[in-house]
Parts: structure tokens; sequence; C-alpha cells
């Protein structure tokens, strides 16, 4: 029997990657378009941000999210919704009044972080568990908010996926589950190769894998060049995997990909390594993720 996995596909993300390529989806109607058509090209679950139609950048209006889920929800193709819960989290302190944040700085509260995940009750979020130097800015998630997160995630019935940047979110994961703020089997994500969290290579995942909580389900991702190195690892041990434009833009060296590219692209590498990717359906079996209508699957 071939193993099988499931394959994430994070279609946009919130950095400043739009001036980089033009295949990166912006509208609502963009991003849940590219949702399905990495969904027909093998993807079990569709990760989605929400962006400024007009300036390209991050949104956090309710209304954009609830746009893209009625778009996917709406059309005749499958898959799970995964939605980000990080928000606002971008704090870069200004010389002047280094207590205060400068330009740039974007900081929500947990509720309005949690906002679009309560009111439009994807089956999957993601929840970044700890506070992290991204680049030269502070992603900022103190653990009393996130703590605040989880349950709030937990009240609303859906699955979070808990992102771990470095080895301390980890620890603090399986505090969140350790407090009884994470329903059934944790699933944990570990976010590698950005600056300045952990490394992406097989001493760092293995490290994680190790420390994994009691019956945890896990997946990984690499950026930029790292993305398949880190499918093809994860997958041989025994975890998860993603792939997307929110984590690298090119199929190849000077190549600018589209999201179902990648997609399929993994999906060919793993088939080649008898690992088969899940359906959505299977997915919702295997992990006890409700459905779109509240409804736990069986």
């Amino acid at each position: 029997m071939k193993n099988k996995v499931l394959l994430t596909a994070a279609v946009t993300g919130a950095g400043d990657t739009t001036t980089k390529s033009s295949h990166v989806p912006v509208t609502p109607k963009e991003i849940a378009e590219a949702a399905i058509e990495s969904a027909k090209a093998g993807a079990t679950v569709a990760h989605v941000h929400a962006r400024d139609p007009k300036t390209g950048g991050i949104s956090h209006d309710v209304e954009h999210y609830r746009e893209i889920v009625d778009r996917i929800r709406e059309s005749e193709t499958d898959v799970i919704i995964n939605i980000t819960s990080g928000g606002g989290g971008d704090f870069i302190p200004s010389l002047d009044t280094p207590a205060a944040g400068g330009n740039g700085t974007d900081i929500q509260t947990p509720a309005e972080r949690h906002q679009p995940v309560g009111e439009l009750l994807p089956e999957m979020c993601t929840l970044d568990c700890g506070t992290v130097n991204f680049g030269n800015m502070i992603y900022m998630s103190p653990t009393d908010w996130l703590r605040e997160q989880a349950q709030l995630i937990q009240q609303s019935g859906v699955k979070p996926e808990l992102e771990c940047f470095d080895t301390g979110h980890l620890r603090f994961a399986k505090q969140l589950v350790h407090e009884g703020l994470i329903d059934g089997d944790p699933m944990l994500q570990f976010c590698m190769g950005i600056p300045w969290g952990m490394d992406a290579d097989p001493e760092t995942m293995l490290y994680m894998k190790n420390r994994l909580p009691d019956n945890a389900h896990w997946s990984a991702f690499g950026i930029g060049r790292m993305q398949l190195p880190i499918v093809a690892q994860a997958a041989q041990l025994g975890g998860n995997v993603r792939v997307g434009l929110e984590d690298n833009l090119y199929l190849s060296k000077g190549v600018l990909a589209r999201n179902d590219q990648l997609v399929d692209k993994a999906v060919t590498m793993l088939n080649s390594n008898d690992i088969e990717i899940m359906t959505p359906q299977e997915a919702r079996q295997q992990f006890g993720l409700r459905n779109p209508h509240g409804g736990e699957n069986a």
C-alpha cells in the first residue's frame, strides 16, 4: 500500500511578492481561482490570505475573505479551505520612539486576527505559535494572545494547524496541547528557512519531528529553492507537505511559476516515489475536520 500525504497549496501569502511575479493572485477572484486550479492539479488543501485588490498588500477585510471562500465553495472543485489567522502581527520599532511601532507596523488583537475564521468557519486555519524575527521585522504573537486565539479557534470548531517557525514555537505548541486548548490529534507545521527562524535542512526537521506531542500529525515547507527538497524529505519521514507562491515564486531557475504548476511538480515527484496525495474527503476523515457547514465528518 502506498503512503499518502496531505498536500497544501499556499496560493498567495501576504509578502511583497506581487511586484516580483505577475502570477501571484491579488483579487479575491484571482485567489479563489488559484485555489481551485491548485485543487484540480492535486492539492488537498488551499491555504489563503486576502490581499487588497487596489494595492496588492495585506488585507484584513473579512469581506475579501468572504468572497474568496464563497467562490471556492461555490465551485465544483472540492478542496479543504485553510485561512490564515496570522492577521496583523508586523512590528517595526521606530528609531525615534522604540517602544512604539514605526512605519509599516500592522498589529491586530487576537479577536481581530480570529474574525475571518470565526465568521467564515473554514475547515482549517493556521495559528502561528510565537514571535520571530522575520527579516528585519518582528512578527509578534505574545503567548497570552496565542492562548486567547487558540480558545477562539477551539470554540469555532475549526482545526488549527500550529505553525512553528523556530524550535521554541514547538515547545509552546505542546503547551497549548497540554493546557487543553487544542482538540483532537494536534496538527503542526514546520515553517523552514525563513530569515531568521529555523534552518531548512534534514537535521532540523528530524529535531522537530522527534519532539512532537503524542498523536500529532505534522507537515513541513521550505521557502525558495528549498521548497521541493523539503517536500521530498517531509514525505519520506511521514509528514505532510506544502507548496505554492506564498513560499516560492519559481518553477525552475529563472522561470516564474503558477500555483498549479508547483502543485503538479510536487505531485509528480511524490508519485514517482510511491507517495499518493490524499483527497479532501480522505483528509477530512484522517484529521477529524468539520465540514464547511459545521458538522463533523465520519
